[in-house]
């Protein structure tokens, strides 16, 4: 939730906003303001059926038409904590209808505040929601008094809202009683968070953006009345998250502890936890003047476009892994993200995210809560979320660009054709079914009507100058005198940068010059049109001549052979560059602007979106880890490695007991060409090094040799199923149907401990199926080995009864191929010299480190026994280390 217009602190003059240059007006003045009294006519609706059904309730219940009281109702869980029975829709809505220049509502909303709203109740509120809605509501309305008085208005106004906002505040200051300064989650107004009578104090986390976005509201505060407790509490909080960042990724958590700072979540995106943290940095820098709040932002910022932003894709990465994706979705909230680009100055991206985000608009009607990377619906709701319009607001403003008036014009009808009911506006339970909720929050009053109203109006439709302003998370108005205003005391020094120079490079003094950012007209066009392509699935292909070298048809993405190297020039002729990670994959990213041609780009964003609509086939029937348990002595089925599954060759799930065998090296150990020892790994299970081939290729191999199965260790030392994905291997982009055994893919750390085992005993025998086995299944009926007397058998001996009864069965797979992760422009294949296999990340899994199946086994003589404890000592720390990871990603 974010607004800003021209910013003026100490050091600082944001001049993007006047300079931006004005492209041909499609939309006459005449249709602008049909629009803008469109938007009016639209909060009157949501207002006065608020007032007349819902008042002095703190929300309204559009489709009851009545009030939403905290208690008389069934509870919704956090949702409701942000209702502390203070009429929070009026004061979330007083500078909004100063805004749209209602004045004497304002007045009258006003008047009934001081009159009928208590702030003293007992009962528990979000910190969070209560700072930014009720605090910012009443500091809004306070800073448009102010203003109406100073134009003759309002003249018995003598500040009866700041002493309510300072009230508030007081009551909101008990939950920064912590070690840390980071405040309780809530807190209870009459009580605070301490002894039972509050019922509240117990909690141990909060989020990110809960503790981070205070400032902007404690700080005006505080300079409002002098009093610099607010300010001193907001920064200490802040000062703490950011001594918590993570100091090699410069990113911060979700979730963190506020006692001890350890991160709960670790986790790391711009959306729902965290979105404001960052917001606040830069508009605390802007509002305030200190320097470290820019500082801080640069820092964040950087980290951010480097791990999380997959333009026009924003993807939630782990902190001590930024590389690592968290997860395969987005969240509507990170829809605030273009507007704060623009407001940085950094216009490309915004523009490219926003459009991405219109797309999944105009294909669902509103933006889901959450989607996938390949705009499917995760979650459907949409409760009127502002944030879409809020950015739509912010690009107009920048670029002046007709287009966003387009974009507002979808908004408002939307709205109105979808949203509205008899009593309000109804947030939509599904986008895809268009059912309602009966649910209108309090910030579609506060923020939405303020986004859609300005960006239709004109400078003379106000009241006053917006740009003398900047908006809060919540779209409440704060004056940027403020900025000169002393708090009576100096801020605090934070630790951390005591006797440090602040870092120049991580400063921009000044926004970019859109005339030079945009001398071709058309440029904002050229760079939505692909995106546009790659959502909307069903547009044509036009017939368009191709420049020289460029005269055969597009190369598909079911085509490409990443070892074939006119494929690789085909791709860096339309944009699409391979980036090298460091856990052996190669990603695809394309840059429109790098192509040779608007026409490559194109084939290249086209290409793009194949490879995502082959990952989204590939998913749809996501293949399961599968097991590589080891059997023979001393293991005795006790140990289970879990290993990638390919998406050709024998499915092991319907195989009632799986394949079992010895394993053996191949020779030439990357299986890329016919094997030298055909007559060893015939019967047996050969063992692979990835690389050099595809393994469709190595599968092939092994097969003419007469091997039943074959496992591929990473050739990557150091990779680790407990620092990476899984993968499962994809073919080679013709049919695999001649692939009739069981191929499983494992790391190098895994695949180590095979070897090992091989080179100490000679003989190893293991199974492959799609879950570890019961040892006594495995067994069938005989002694467990573990079970028997020190030397009274040949563990090894007595395993050879069962070897007889493995089941060779196999079973064909023809599904689809894919080659691409789940993304439309970062899509990842595997890194080769030459060209490689080709790999999908596994989700779902298990422990992916071995553990014990079975009961402890007899002390064994062998001497070469003692390095095999020592690495299941070993595998047994990583274990503990996984469970952890596992824990963080939950």
């Amino acid at each position: 939730m974010l607004h800003s217009a021209t910013m003026l602190p100490a050091f600082l003059l944001l001049f993007f906003m006047g300079t931006s240059i004005r492209l041909t007006e499609t939309m006459g003045r005449d249709e602008r303001n049909k629009l803008r009294n469109q938007v009016v006519e639209m909060f009157d609706h949501a207002y006065q059926n608020y007032m007349d059904h819902a008042y002095p309730a703190d929300e309204l219940m559009p489709l009851t038409c009545r009030g939403r009281v905290r208690g008389l109702e069934p509870s919704r869980g956090d949702i409701d904590d942000a209702l502390g029975k203070f009429s929070l829709t009026l004061i979330d809505t007083l500078d909004t209808l100063a805004l749209l220049n209602k004045t004497v509502e304002f007045e009258e909303a006003v008047r009934r505040v001081l009159k009928d709203v208590r702030l003293d109740n007992d009962i528990v509120v979000s910190v969070f929601e209560t700072n930014i809605r009720v605090l910012g509501g009443l500091l809004g309305g306070h800073s448009m008094a102010i203003m109406l008085k100073e134009s003759g208005q309002m003249l018995w106004y003598q500040n009866e809202l700041l002493h309510m906002a300072k009230d508030l505040g007081l009551r909101l200051l008990p939950a920064f009683n912590t070690s840390s300064g980071l405040p309780y989650p809530r807190v209870n107004l009459r009580y605070g968070v301490r002894g039972p009578e509050t019922r509240t104090g117990t909690e141990t986390d909060t989020c990110t953006a809960c503790a981070g976005t205070i400032i902007l509201e404690f700080a005006a505060l505080s300079r409002f009345t002098g009093d610099p407790t607010f300010e001193v509490h907001a920064r200490r909080a802040l000062d703490f998250l950011w001594e918590k960042r993570q100091r090699n990724s410069n990113l911060v958590g979700t979730t963190i502890n506020i006692h001890s700072g350890e991160w709960v979540r670790r986790d790391s995106g711009v959306g729902a936890g965290i979105d404001s943290y960052y917001e606040y940095l830069m508009k605390a820098y802007i509002l305030l003047g200190d320097d470290q709040y820019l500082h801080r932002f640069n820092t964040h910022y950087a980290s951010i476009m480097k791990y999380i932003s997959q333009p026009p894709l924003l993807l939630d990465v782990h902190i001590h892994k930024p590389l690592l994706p968290a997860r395969t979705w987005m969240d509507s909230l990170l829809a605030f993200f273009p507007g704060l680009q623009v407001l940085k100055g950094d216009i490309r991206p915004a523009i490219e995210t926003h459009e991405m985000l219109y797309q999944v608009t105009k294909k669902h009607n509103f933006l889901p809560e959450a989607f996938t990377t390949d705009f499917r619906v995760h979650w459907a709701q949409h409760p009127l979320r502002p944030e879409f319009a809020e950015s739509t607001y912010f690009l107009y403003k920048a670029t002046r660009d007709p287009y966003y008036l387009e974009v507002g014009r979808t908004v408002l009808e939307n709205l109105n054709r979808f949203a509205r009911v008899p009593c309000g506006f109804a947030a939509m339970k599904d986008v895809r079914t268009g059912s309602h909720e009966d649910r209108m929050d309090s910030f579609f009053l506060a923020e939405m009507f303020k986004y859609l109203f300005l960006l239709f109006a004109e400078e003379e439709d106000l009241l006053f100058n917006v740009e003398d302003y900047i908006f809060t998370t919540e779209a409440h108005l704060l004056p940027l005198s403020l900025s000169t205003a002393s708090n009576s005391q100096p801020p605090p020094v934070v630790n951390s940068m005591a006797g440090e120079e602040l870092d120049d490079s991580n400063f921009e003094w000044t926004c970019p010059n859109t005339r030079l950012l945009f001398p071709d007209p058309a440029f904002p066009r050229n760079l939505r049109e692909p995106i546009r392509s790659a959502v909307d699935k069903s547009c044509l292909r036009p017939t368009i001549h191709r420049e020289p070298g460029m005269g055969r048809p597009p190369l598909r993405a079911q085509d490409f052979m990443a070892n074939n190297p006119e494929h690789l020039e085909l791709l860096r002729r339309m944009g699409v560059s391979l980036i090298h990670l460091k856990d052996g994959r190669v990603q695809l990213v394309q840059h429109a602007t790098q192509a040779v041609s608007a026409v490559a780009a194109e084939d290249g964003m086209r290409f793009m979106q194949e490879m995502m609509e082959l990952s989204s086939q590939q998913q749809k029937e996501q293949l399961p880890p599968r097991a590589v348990q080891i059997v023979s002595h001393p293991f005795f089925g006790r140990v289970v490695l879990t290993a990638g599954p390919a998406q050709f060759g024998m499915d092991l799930s319907k195989s009632s007991s799986g394949v079992r065998g010895f394993v053996t090296v191949a020779e030439p150990y990357n299986g890329c060409s016919e094997l030298s020892n055909g007559e060893i790994v015939a019967g047996r299970i050969a063992l692979l090094q990835r690389g050099q081939c595809m393994f469709a290729e190595k599968a092939r191999h092994i097969q003419k040799a007469g091997a039943i199965g074959g496992i591929v260790i990473d050739d990557n030392e150091g990779s680790s199923s407990d620092t990476a994905p899984l993968f499962q291997m994809a073919g080679d982009g013709r049919s695999t149907d001649d692939v009739t055994l069981p191929l499983l893919f494992l790391f190098h750390k895994e695949g180590n401990i095979l070897l090992e085992a091989l080179k100490e005993y000679k003989e190893v025998e293991v199974l492959l199926s799609d879950k570890a086995r019961d040892r006594e299944a495995i067994f069938k009926g005989t002694a467990l080995p573990g079970t028997l007397l020190d030397g009274s058998t040949d563990g090894a001996e007595e395993d050879d009864s069962s070897t007889e009864e493995k089941d060779h069965s196999c079973s064909t797979s023809s599904e689809p191929v894919d080659q691409s992760q789940d993304t439309t422009q970062e899509l990842t294949a595997e890194d080769s010299v030459v060209g490689q296999d080709l790999v999908q990340p596994v989700e779902g899994l298990g422990s992916n480190v071995p553990v014990d199946v079975g009961e402890e086994s007899a002390v064994d003589s062998d001497s070469g026994r003692q390095s095999t404890d020592s690495l299941i000592a070993d595998w047994q720390e990583d274990l503990e280390a996984f469970k952890q990871m596992e824990k963080d990603e939950l």
